[in-house]
């Protein structure tokens, strides 16, 4: 069994020291605002929170304020108590408190935990005191204030925040913060912080002219220069080519599908929110697709009746996705409203599941390593308790055996999450770490054995029967766009040769060499380098510091010399300077760095 025993976050002294920063933080904010009101606190991946209804807003002269009485309350070495209450004596010591008032009747009925989330049990109430404060909570905190590092602890920044994420319920303020137990841990988060703002997608993509967003074509809807579609062309034609040479075949299915198919299919319970309005035309209503499977399997099944004998069969689509996401929750590239999706599925038989898994996770760990990569965990995503999932428990046992049966054969480590699967099928999520740390969730294979029977997938069986085919749903990249983001920040906007744009920028010192520049630039051009001349009328080192700005790899300074002797003379975007080289090597050298992918 290669399943990774992980430790929870929830139970690591980390989160620990965290959740109880929070509680911290909201007694610092209690004793300078007597009248907030008060509503959840939780720990979160590399901080904290804690959102507040407050008499005016917080200014970062608060933040320091209340920062330096944290560190105080920290150094008083209090004990975090915890004692169980009923729901009146609860009740009782929130009695001015409105939301935690609300928490307590969600707790009371069984339906809410005490940070707002779904139960199916009532829980015990408990209560966490510590000094002066007393919070709704289950825990678990450190056993003093004693044991919170006061130099590792920092307030972030304060930002709007729905309660309960409903944008009808009030508004409150949510101060961030982070943790950690040592200084040096929070000194390199905080590098890494400044360094992530540095390498902002949205940031680096305007000043490379990749890519634009504008209100008079709406949110969430970026508009791609030349260069910024070139991005994405290279990026699609790599995968295209990679899984061409794994057996994947390409399809094309539309833009505009009819409501009924993701009705059936399931997905209009669970995606309508999430969909564009729809589209009526004589009395047939129509929507923007939101996604590739239910065309891909209406695909399958008008091409005729298929034999076991045609079965894998894996129908790839580069796919524009569209997608009705809240303005709020946009974010650049990574949360859009249309969406490029190298979509894949697989329809095979059961017996075909395990070497269909294998196919695609060499696919996947193909391309990561080729985008730098190399640093990913893979989560088995499961049904949860709670969720819209299709209720089909026979199905749902298959598909997770199968699926935890293929990533054991491959002797994939993973590490199991219920309540993130799709609603049809549990799935293998590829959860890569970039250059700062941060994760992504990139790739996915789902195992799916409710949806073809819904939508009349069939093939005849070596028996003679009719069968029902298993779907593998694949994404490599996930979106181009999402992607493209992630990788932006990845390299920092340096993208590797055979990714950049522009690969050699040639420089003439005057304009006498500008015969020669366009000669260089067209013997470039004919090897499939994406050279260009800069005729601009600037001094040569404005031109050079220009395209390293512009992180172009190579640029290739011309005058006198270089003409006569047919060199070329070699800058790099890093600011080494190698000098002359004979036009013919350059060449050869940039071809050795496109082939490798380096």
């Amino acid at each position: 069994m290669a399943q990774i025993k992980q430790e929870k976050y929830e139970e690591s002294m980390l989160y620990k020291v965290r959740h109880s920063s929070a509680h911290v933080m909201a007694q610092a904010v209690l004793e300078k605002f007597p009248t907030a009101k008060i509503a959840i606190g939780p720990a979160i991946e590399e901080g904290f929170y804690y959102d507040f209804d407050l008499p005016r807003p917080l200014t970062p002269e608060d933040l320091e304020g209340l920062e330096k009485r944290m560190k105080e309350i920290v150094k008083e070495g209090l004990k975090f108590e915890r004692r169980e209450v009923s729901a009146d004596e609860a009740k009782k010591v929130f009695h001015d408190q409105p939301y935690k008032l609300e928490l307590i009747a969600g707790l009371e009925e069984g339906k809410l935990d005490e940070d707002g989330n779904p139960i199916e049990e009532k829980p015990v109430i408990s209560l966490y005191t510590q000094g002066i404060f007393t919070d709704l909570c289950r825990g678990p905190h450190v056993e003093s204030t004693a044991q919170i590092n006061p130099d590792a602890i920092k307030l972030m920044a304060v930002a709007g925040a729905y309660w309960r994420g409903d944008e009808k319920r009030p508004m409150l303020q949510r101060i961030y913060g982070t943790a950690w137990t040592s200084p040096e841990e929070l000194a390199d988060y905080l590098w890494r912080q400044e360094e992530a703002k540095k390498r902002d997608h949205r940031k680096l993509g305007r000043e490379l002219g990749l890519f634009y967003f504008s209100d008079d074509v709406g949110p969430g809807l970026p508009l791609f220069t030349p260069k910024g579609e070139l991005l994405r062309y290279l990026m699609e034609k790599y995968v295209r080519e990679t899984q061409t040479r794994y057996g994947y075949t390409h399809v094309w299915t539309g833009h505009v599908v009819k409501e009924d198919l993701y009705k059936r299919s399931g997905h209009y319970d669970n995606y309508k929110d999430v969909m564009f309005p729809p589209m009526v035309d004589e009395g047939v209503t129509f929507r923007l697709k939101p996604m590739n499977c239910p065309s891909h399997m209406t695909l399958f099944k008008e091409m005729g009746l298929h034999s076991y004998r045609e079965l894998p069969l894996r129908f790839a689509e580069f796919a524009t996705l569209y997608r009705y996401e809240k303005t709020g929750e946009l974010t650049g590239l990574t949360r859009v409203r249309s969406l490029t999706q190298d979509d894949c599925h697989t329809f095979c038989t059961e017996e075909q599941i395990e070497s269909e898994f294998k196919r695609s996770l060499e696919l996947i760990r193909e391309v990561l390593n080729t985008y730098h990569f190399s640093d990913y965990r893979v989560r088995l995503s499961l049904r949860g308790k709670a969720g819209k999932y299709v209720k089909d428990d026979e199905k749902w046992t298959k598909a997770e055996t199968a699926l935890r049966s293929a990533m054991n054969a491959t002797g994939l480590d993973y590490f199991e999450a219920e309540g993130e699967a799709a609603f049809y099928g549990p799935k293998a999520d590829f959860i890569a770490r970039d250059v700062l740390g941060r994760e992504w969730q990139l790739s996915t294979i789902q195992v799916d054995f409710i949806q073809p029977a819904r939508l009349g997938c069939s093939y005849i069986g070596e028996d003679g029967q009719e069968h029902t085919p298993v779907v593998l749903h694949r994404a490599v990249t996930g979106s181009t766009e999402r992607f493209l983001g992630v990788i932006i920040e990845h390299f920092a906007g340096v993208f590797p040769v055979w990714l950049s744009p522009v690969q050699a920028s040639i420089i003439p010192i005057a304009d006498r060499h500008m015969e020669y520049a366009n000669k260089v630039a067209e013997a470039l051009k004919e090897k499939g380098i994406r050279a260009s001349v800069d005729d601009r009328a600037e001094r040569m080192n404005a031109k050079i510091r220009d395209a390293q700005n512009q992180k172009i790899p190579y640029m290739l300074v011309v005058g006198d010399k270089e003409a006569e002797a047919g060199e070329v003379a070699l800058r790099l975007r890093n600011g080494d300077n190698p000098g002359p080289m004979a036009l013919e090597k350059f060449i050869a050298l940039v071809l050795d760095e496109v082939e490798k992918k380096l």
